[in-house]
């Protein structure tokens, strides 16, 4: 099972690279890709979770409706991208039902920071999925923490794919810049040993990022964007497609676990 997801949010992350960037711009470049993403998705007729942040889905209304007309599952990614307070787990969740009249099942925590799970079970979620067990300097240590999915705080725990050895991460950066054929080569063997792959990437990520003067990033996290980006995905699940893996949202798979 092959379960797909974007964080989708307002654009923020030139500001850790020391650069401004507007409120409106933020939004209108994830909404432009999430555009593209969905159009993907539309083409190759699979199903995803959309984990929102409730200022996006709140400036991003339209994009909201065309996530849950296609299908897709929408879930909670707090209610702002860059702050956090432990009532915003109940209150994004509320607000994010609220807006597209659907049940909210699932959390993902901004950037895969820690959160603590009893508070994600109080505020009503079946699931967490803001882990990512591996471990990168400056950003994630998890190497303690189990691989697959798993249940804590009686909720599920849904870590983003490593592979089985050395827990190479499988999230949007390696996408960007391992050659395609390698990337699928790793998703496919973690896939046959975990039976399930859980990967995420975002709508800014379908933007061209590789102006430095605009967004300030390093070559790592804007090659293979924008346009490049857009054809890598087509090409990715176009090929599993081909060799039949099945995708899902990440609440059907819980309810088939």
């Amino acid at each position: 099972m092959i379960l797909l997801s974007f964080d989708i949010e307002e654009f923020d992350m030139p500001l850790e690279y020391g650069k401004e960037i507007n409120f409106q711009d933020q939004i209108d470049i994830s909404i432009s890709g999430t555009n593209h993403i969905l159009d993907i998705l539309d083409k190759h007729r699979v199903k995803a979770t959309f984990f929102s942040t409730v200022v996006f889905a709140q400036n991003a209304p339209d994009i909201i409706k065309r996530i849950i007309k296609s299908g897709h599952e929408l879930a909670s990614h707090g209610y702002f991208h860059s702050a956090f307070e432990p009532e915003h787990l109940a209150s994004s969740r509320n607000e994010l039902q609220e807006i597209s009249s659907q049940k909210i099942t699932g959390f993902r925590m901004p950037r895969m920071k820690p959160v603590d799970e009893n508070e994600v079970k109080k505020a009503g979620y079946l699931y967490n999925s803001s882990i990512n067990p591996t471990w990168l300097p400056g950003r994630y240590n998890n190497l303690n923490r189990p691989r697959t999915k798993f249940k804590e705080a009686g909720i599920w725990q849904i870590p983003a794919s490593v592979s089985p050895i050395l827990r190479f991460p499988l999230f949007w950066l390696s996408f960007h810049n391992l050659p395609i054929k390698i990337y699928q080569w790793v998703a496919e063997r973690t896939h046959k040993k975990d039976g399930y792959l859980n990967i995420y990437f975002h709508p800014w990520e379908f933007t061209e990022l590789g102006d430095q003067e605009r967004f300030g990033f390093p070559g790592y996290v804007s090659r293979n964007s924008g346009r490049k980006m857009i054809e890598r995905m087509d090409q990715f699940i176009g090929a599993l497609k081909l060799k039949n893996y099945s995708f899902s949202t990440i609440s059907e798979f819980i309810q088939n676990s």
